[in-house]
């Protein structure tokens, strides 16, 4: 049966879950056909060596539960800023990472990465912009035969954040040499938060990403509601059908048939440190229907 859209959620990868055939089992048991991991914890540098995550036996259980690989995404770690020039080490930093996540996924066989594009931290934001696409440039001719591609995500524009619009994220693009392998995430809550109505025109915005960048750049989508209103440039999110653009909106990104080749992952909060909403999220925005399951205060606007 044809996918009428990919959707997942975020997932853990750990030892005690087996690395990654844990990962794939817990998209499976929340009816998910996609899924989005970190390669290990995103606050540092520490990876586990790529032949300890199980990696055939992982492809393997995607296989068997029909997941396709292609659709599968990884979400870089957040020590990496390239848009950092006030540091050069943490530009320097960025970039090792960078190619040291992309020669990870290689091996493992997943081919997205989505990456915050980083802070200027006090330089001008055109400077900022410029070292994004330099960092990406050293990357890529280093790594000249990686299939791996780099998924930009649009942010809400909290502190000094790059890539909050369009613009901003065309200039680095525009600045990338290889223009095949650098694309874009949208990030439903941080786009909100950073100005975008996802709420009532997200048609529109679409319309303006398709003229401003070209919609065969998007590589990715996560689906969040936002804890705030429209142009709050926080980064808070929210449960599905609980924040400021609500479960009708969102559900119709799903359902969009634009993006029935894009691969949807939910980054929704947990209720408590033991309970994942996924599983009912995923289920809720399959049926297209609105279910209060888990309590919270419904944002009427």
């Amino acid at each position: 049966m044809e996918n009428k859209f990919y959707l997942g959620s975020h997932v853990g990868m750990n030892s005690k879950n087996k690395y990654l055939i844990g990962s794939a089992q817990e998209a499976i048991d929340n009816g998910a056909n996609t899924l989005m991991f970190f390669t290990g914890a995103p606050q540092n540098t520490i990876r586990t060596a790529t032949e300890k995550l199980n990696i055939e036996e992982f492809q393997t259980l995607l296989k068997d539960n029909n997941i396709d690989i292609s659709k599968v995404i990884c979400h870089g770690p957040y020590t990496i800023n390239l848009a950092n020039t006030v540091k050069p080490e943490t530009f320097e930093l960025g970039v090792r990472l960078l190619k040291e996540e992309l020669i990870r996924l290689e091996a493992i066989g997943v081919h997205t990465v989505v990456l915050h594009p980083g802070a200027a931290v006090g330089a001008p934001r055109e400077q900022a912009l410029e070292s994004v696409a330099n960092g990406l440039n050293l990357v890529y001719k280093e790594l000249p035969n990686t299939p791996v591609k780099v998924a930009l995500e649009t942010m809400s524009g909290k502190g000094t954040e790059v890539c909050i619009s369009f613009e901003e994220m065309k200039y680095v693009l525009d600045r990338v040499e290889r223009k095949d392998m650098v694309g874009v995430c949208f990030d439903t809550c941080h786009m909100h938060d950073a100005g975008y109505d996802v709420k009532n025109n997200f048609d529109k915005v679409v319309d303006e990403f398709d003229q401003t960048i070209g919609l065969d750049k998007l590589l990715a989508i996560h689906l969040n509601d936002s804890k705030n209103p429209i142009n709050a440039h926080k980064d808070r999110h929210q449960n599905i059908g609980y924040g400021y653009i609500g479960f009708k909106a969102l559900a119709s990104v799903v359902h969009n048939p634009l993006f029935k080749e894009i691969p949807i992952l939910l980054e929704t909060p947990w209720l408590d440190e033991k309970t994942s909403p996924y599983k009912v999220e995923i289920e809720m925005l399959k049926e297209n229907k609105f279910k209060d399951n888990f309590n919270l205060e419904i944002i009427e606007d």
